[in-house]
């Protein structure tokens, strides 16, 4: 088996035509295109490294989910802990609209701390 390497002239240079593999299509939700922009801006090496390396994508589809599952487990338990109910929602729903942004908005705020925003 006999790899060659083909070269594109651009300019006075040479440059080698490289070419990753295929990687699966995999759907990445908000919070991994989230966490994909941050990395790309702030983390370039990293973010190069794991493209370079075909792991970018699993990796960016696994911090989707977890960010997801963490957002939903948390969203539950304030709301739990806070007394907002289905019957509160029946009851009164401006209430209950207005606490529920509130615990989503939090929610938000530490799932982009521990998740995201690393």
């Amino acid at each position: 088996m006999k790899n060659e390497i083909t070269y594109t002239q651009q300019g006075d240079y040479l440059l080698p035509d490289l070419v990753l593999p295929e990687q699966p299509k995999v759907e990445i939700g908000i919070w991994g295109k989230r966490h994909e922009r941050y990395i790309k801006q702030y983390h370039k090496i990293r973010y190069f490294n794991m493209l370079t390396s075909c792991i970018l994508t699993a990796y960016l589809a696994n911090i989707d989910k977890e960010a997801t599952e963490m957002y939903d487990k948390l969203v539950q338990q304030f709301a739990r802990h806070e007394g907002v109910t289905e019957q509160l929602k029946a009851d009164n729903q401006m209430l209950w609209v207005q606490k529920m942004n509130n615990i989503r908005n939090r929610v938000t705020e530490i799932v982009y701390k521990d998740l995201i925003y690393v």
